[in-house]
């Protein structure tokens, strides 16, 4: 295992090396937190791609082909459509926004009072979806350096801490462009074709296994469309995954660039429901389904190979783990402690101008103490994974592409929605169970519900707030500090 730790160590020093000169970079706040607003077209695909391909859907996704076959695809796949709409229907509108946070889009919308209520909401979610990627380090590092699962956490936890405290999205920008390259090399370039190869080839896999493995629908209709309402529509509206919109250097390039991202996301489904499948036939009696990752991986490939797929794991979880975590900390100091303290100073605190970079900074690094910290003591990541994603479609998405699409839509419209949602999600997993389909399915259309009838109950939405927001959905209107610089005359 000599040369594949070398790997492993290389890796990891290149991480904090970037965020050391991605820290020279970020000097303001747009530069901290969303890159200038200058990535183009190719880091921008790599970068997106790289934090929605996490760990769930490297190692999950092998699981589920392990369990399901192909059509454990599914669950990867609903990720890469909820890219792609994002992509060509909503990006460009929400790149021109210039704006930090999604709860900053709703005070824009329905005129600065939605945004506290669903800042928390937004903030509990990127919290535990830090948490699950954070916990997910335990299963590679125990699988490298046979490490105890405290030790694993917190080791690759402080390592993504580091390089997003040092830098913020400059340093998770360059990070997660190698990680984008390790994971394409790693798994689609190596694992894949080693492991059909291994299994037997396709006529193998098929003569050895079930023909329910080759059933595209295998999985079952219902689990697809519960797919559908927490991954697609969760790609739409989460933190995380705004704030990389929010770095685009254009409007195409948030169009064309996230559908780039989309159909990569798309590939990598299938090829990790092939992985999973191919370890069925090999090692066809494993006591968890999401040990086929690691099981393959350490018995089957070359040393050298073993050491690079694993760090194009470590890679998946990493690149989500920070973009989670820089999104929790935005959320936390820009939706909520500011709003706070804009509250202390009018009623007669200290109004002395902060370093803005400063306190980002420290909001990264205190965010990710607790994301550590709460790794340790959590035991079961599907479950936390679930009451995240829950709480995001079930209390945001109403209210999110209402403010997109309907103009009628009232800001007591999307507080209610999002208090209703969120409770009525709540209260359903409390009765149903955390991993039942009924609590996303009730929790949506009470929130839809509720939004249609208050809003129509109560008066529109003021016309200069309106006419506010449609110039921002232009790119007109935008503060002077975010106006976008002049495009390059090349790509």
């Amino acid at each position: 295992m000599a040369v594949d730790y070398a790997v492993i160590v290389v890796y990891l020093a290149g991480m904090l090396a970037m965020g050391w000169w991605g820290m020279r970079r970020a000097k303001s706040k747009s530069e901290f937190l969303v890159a200038g607003r200058r990535l183009g077209p190719w880091m921008y695909s790599g970068t997106m791609a790289a934090i929605v391909l996490g760990g769930a859907s490297t190692i999950g996704g092998v699981g589920l082909g392990y369990k399901y076959g192909l059509s454990g695809a599914w669950m990867v796949l609903t990720i890469g459509l909820g890219l792609l709409a994002l992509s060509v229907f909503f990006s460009a509108r929400i790149a021109r926004l210039k704006v930090y946070t999604v709860s900053e889009m709703l005070d824009l919308r329905y005129g600065g009072r939605a945004g506290i209520i669903s800042g928390v909401v937004m903030w509990a979610y990127t919290l535990m979806l830090a948490v699950t990627s954070t916990i997910a380090y335990a299963t590679i590092f125990d699988v490298l350096f046979d490490v105890n699962r405290t030790v694993a956490i917190v080791l690759g936890g402080t390592i993504v801490v580091a390089y997003s405290t040092l830098g913020g999205m400059w340093s998770i920008t360059l990070t997660d462009m190698v990680q984008f390259v390790v994971k394409t090399i790693g798994v689609l370039l190596l694992l894949l074709p080693i492991a059909v190869v291994k299994a037997g080839g396709f006529s193998e896999m098929k003569a050895q296994l079930p023909t329910e493995y080759f059933d595209p629908l295998g999985i079952g209709g219902e689990t697809i469309f519960t797919y559908v309402l927490i991954y697609t529509f969760g790609m739409l509206i989460g933190q995380d995954i705004w704030q990389r919109v929010f770095t685009a250097r254009s409007d195409s390039t948030a169009r064309w660039g996230g559908t780039v991202a989309g159909t990569y996301c798309l590939v990598y489904a299938i090829a990790g429901a092939v992985i999973g499948t191919a370890a069925k036939v090999m090692y066809p009696d494993l006591a968890s389904a999401d040990a086929a990752f690691a099981t393959i991986v350490k018995d089957e490939l070359p040393m050298g190979v073993r050491g690079l797929v694993l760090a194009a794991a470590l890679a998946a979880v990493m690149s989500t783990s920070s973009g989670a975590l820089i999104a929790c900390a935005t959320v936390a100091n820009n939706d909520i402690w500011s709003r706070l303290r804009g509250a202390v100073v009018r009623d007669g605190g200290s109004g002395e101008p902060h370093d803005e970079v400063k306190g980002n900074r420290a909001f990264i690094l205190i965010m990710g103490i607790a994301v550590i910290l709460i790794a340790i003591a959590l035991n079961d990541v599907v479950e936390a994974l679930t009451v995240a994603y829950n709480l995001l479609v079930g209390g945001l998405l109403v209210p999110i592409l209402g403010g997109l699409l309907w103009r009628r839509g009232t800001a007591a419209g999307a507080l209610a929605a999002v208090c209703v949602g969120g409770v009525a999600v709540i209260g359903l997993m409390a009765y149903y169970g955390i991993l039942a389909n009924q609590p996303i399915y009730y929790g949506l259309l009470s929130s839809l519900a509720v939004y249609v009838v208050v809003s129509l109950a109560t008066p529109p939405t003021d016309a200069a707030v309106l006419a506010a927001w449609r110039e921002r959905l232009a790119g007109r209107g935008a503060p002077e500090a975010e106006a976008p610089a002049p495009e390059p005359a090349t790509t």
